[in-house]
């Protein structure tokens, strides 16, 4: 063969010897595992996983002739300041709260995923709680709630001090069944409180019939 016919062969086979080579090389990069780290992806709807979480926070609602508890109260455990008793009806809803020394509304608020906590001493007719109360948390929005600070038409100048004292006084006879003794506050002390005469034919109806189920609603 020619010199220069045996130069040509060389060329190539070089070439073709590079070629192969070359794809070798990217074969072996492209298998080679991504050792790099890698980051869960958020949930679809962007929000955080919290097993905690409220699912439907509840709500106290108060607006001086009713009173109601919108959402759902659920019980996330005790902690600090919300140390009591959860009390239950037949269905597993909750119904009541047994208070323990050290509680404050706010944290039982947190505890029962209700979002204003504060609230629960005005809905127990009180200003502040205190240990072993029973709290409430249910209530019939279409039935009479007494105000606890003042009726809703008070005039400028009330005498709220003596008005919160009555209603807690019938608030602890309505807790103990004691009918005759809210009779008696209302008559010498409460009933002189209030000029709406719409409140004050509810009420008298509540003690004239004796029911505590209204009463309790209306004062404890």
């Amino acid at each position: 063969m020619p010199r220069t016919g045996r130069i040509a062969s060389t060329a190539i086979a070089l070439v073709l010897g590079v070629a192969a080579l070359a794809g070798c090389t990217a074969t072996a990069e492209a298998a080679a595992p991504d050792a790099s780290p890698r980051t869960a992806s958020p949930a679809a709807d962007g929000s955080a996983t919290d097993p905690d979480a409220c699912t439907n926070p509840a709500q106290i609602n108060l607006t001086g002739t009713g009173a109601g508890v919108t959402g759902r109260m659920e019980d996330r455990g005790a902690r600090e300041f919300a140390q009591g008793t959860v009390g239950l009806d037949g269905e597993g809803n909750i119904v009541s709260y047994t208070v323990a020394a050290g509680d404050a509304t706010y944290a039982i608020g947190d505890r029962l995923c209700i979002v204003n906590g504060p609230a629960l001493a005005e809905l127990n007719h009180v200003r502040t709680i205190h240990p072993e109360q029973v709290l409430r948390l249910t209530a019939d929005p279409d039935l009479l709630f007494v105000p606890y600070y003042s009726p809703l038409d008070a005039p400028a100048g009330f005498a709220q001090i003596p008005y919160q004292e009555a209603i807690e006084a019938m608030g602890m006879a309505a807790d103990t069944g004691d009918v005759d003794a809210m009779r008696a506050i209302w008559t010498s002390t409460l009933s002189g409180m209030f000029t709406n005469p719409v409140d004050i034919d509810g009420i008298q109806r509540a003690l004239d019939a004796g029911d505590l189920g209204v009463l309790t609603q209306m004062f404890s």
